[in-house]
């Protein structure tokens, strides 16, 4: 079960809410258990603040975030961490989010979620943000794994190991990416399954699946296609192993028609389902 301390998301399958579908949403309720936005396009207020409010008030809404950059040196940016606050203060979501990534260096931010090289001083700079956060929030956050198109010789420990350092430390939770986790298999070679085994599983308050593209011969994660095969099996065997869990499908570009998401939906439900069932016992 989810840790009730971390997310107080369903144990149920949730969407990603996207504009184009924002209308139907509001006029019609869905079958859709929870939803999660990003939380900076409500920074500014507004109509699409006024939005999410009257969509918080018919669901559960995760806000993840995708600009704090965790991993980046030095403190948090503090207007961020204001404007995250402020939204975190009106809607009472049922999860906050954030990834485990840098996106600021020397005044400069960059729009990417780039993976935090894991080599000396890295641990202690994350915990510094994290803390920051959580004392700001009030609450604990999920931190989410990401995907990454290169590997550091110098680096000492995996991707889930650190995570788990940052559990132990911090008392954050995990965001359990798994399409992340099979672009990386795909591009590095590692064992997508031996790394979830690292994880405190008990921190994992929410996970994630989503469709991935290949150019040039690299995997890069796009959100822009259908949930592979490779995603849909590791998830069925990561809920197998750690038990059932919130699930939210993502898609951020070539956005289908609502009708068609649900469809997708409707096979991580029936993963769920199949997860939530008591095992058979034999004589």
């Amino acid at each position: 079960m989810n840790h009730p301390a971390l997310t107080t998301l369903p144990l149920a399958a949730g969407l990603g809410l996207r504009s184009p579908h924002i209308q139907t949403v509001l006029a019609q309720p869905q079958a859709v258990a929870w939803w999660e936005v990003h939380s900076e396009n409500h920074f500014g207020g507004g109509a699409p603040l006024a939005v999410l409010a009257q969509i918080r008030r018919d669901y559960p809404v995760s806000l993840h975030g995708v600009g704090l950059g965790l991993g980046s040196p030095g403190p948090l940016d503090a207007r961020h961490l204001e404007q995250l606050a402020t939204l975190v203060a009106a809607i009472e979501p049922a999860a906050v989010s954030e990834h485990l990534a840098w996106n600021r260096y020397n005044g400069q931010c960059f729009n990417d979620l780039l993976p935090v090289p894991r080599l000396a001083g890295v641990l202690d700079n994350l915990c510094a943000n994290i803390d920051q956060l959580q004392q700001r929030l009030k609450r604990p956050v999920l931190l989410e794994n990401v995907s990454s198109y290169v590997v550091f010789a110098e680096e000492t420990i995996t991707e889930a190991e650190l995570l788990a350092e940052l559990v132990q430390r911090t008392g954050c939770g995990i965001l359990l990416d798994i399409n992340n986790m099979v672009v990386n298999a795909l591009n590095h070679g590692i064992d997508p399954l031996a790394e979830i085994a690292r994880l405190p599983t008990h921190a994992i308050g929410e996970i994630h699946i989503a469709g991935h593209e290949m150019f040039d011969g690299v995997v890069i994660d796009t959100h822009g296609a259908s949930v592979s095969d490779q995603v849909w099996q590791l998830l069925a065997q990561t809920l197998a192993q750690i038990g059932p869990r919130p699930v939210l499908l993502e898609r951020d570009t070539h956005i289908p028609p609502l009708t068609e998401l649900l469809l997708e939906y409707a096979t991580a439900s029936q993963h769920l389902a199949r997860a939530s069932q008591p095992a058979e016992v034999t004589a």
